[in-house]
């Protein structure tokens, strides 16, 4: 059961400013790298799940391998809103890891400012379908390594390289449980969009 957070600041209490804005943001990555934990940690409404228990007929296709104690998985879509200050807000549309259910990514991409790639080194491979996804549609995207307990930690550096990410692409590294190093991770993709979007339009002022 999913409970109300009551520590977040709810925006719905004071009308927005004229300068605010509301940015969609994808969390993507492979089955089990927390993707879930990382939007639900951050939330300030009552989180939308869509997740369904995992099955006995779904091991064939949902390998657990390092992840033995996951027991749900997204089947649709998370999602949950987060205030950075009062003039910005972010919805944050977690995807589901299965490549079965990728044919709605294309629909949650649609207008989405970028998106966080969460990695899990122990299974670092899975992450790969998600960064390819985003650079052959030109998504801004960061990758934030999940820090699993007991797993072997790498430097964001090390992570990049065996990612083979395009240079200028950041990886971060975070603990998907703990709101403020959600928060930072978001921050971090905010940040790096904008320079993104920044230098395109600047190119674009140059081309015309």
């Amino acid at each position: 059961m999913v409970s109300e957070r009551s520590d977040a600041p709810n925006p719905a209490r004071s009308a927005p400013s004229s300068n605010f804005m509301a940015l969609k943001i994808m969390v993507a990555g492979g089955f089990g790298a927390g993707k879930t934990t990382l939007v639900g940690s951050v939330s300030e409404i009552r989180p939308l799940r869509t997740e369904e228990r995992l099955t006995e007929a779904g091991r064939p296709v949902d390998s657990l391998d390092g992840v033995e104690d996951k027991a749900t998985t997204t089947v649709a879509m998370d999602f949950d809103r987060i205030t950075i200050h009062e003039d910005l807000a972010l919805y944050l549309f977690g995807t589901p890891g299965q490549d079965r259910f990728w044919f709605m990514w294309d629909e949650l991409a649609q207008g989405a400012l970028g998106a966080v790639v969460l990695a899990d080194t122990r299974r670092l491979r899975d992450c790969f379908p998600a960064v390819d996804y985003f650079e052959h549609r030109g998504i801004p995207f960061i990758v934030a390594v999940n820090c699993f307990d007991g797993a072997r930690h790498y430097r964001a550096e090390e992570v990049g390289s065996a990612l083979d990410l395009d240079p200028g692409t950041p990886v971060v590294l975070c603990d998907a449980r703990e709101r403020a190093s959600g928060k930072e991770v978001l921050t971090a993709l905010v940040e790096h969009a904008s320079r993104l979007y920044a230098a395109q339009l600047v190119d674009d002022s140059h081309g015309a």
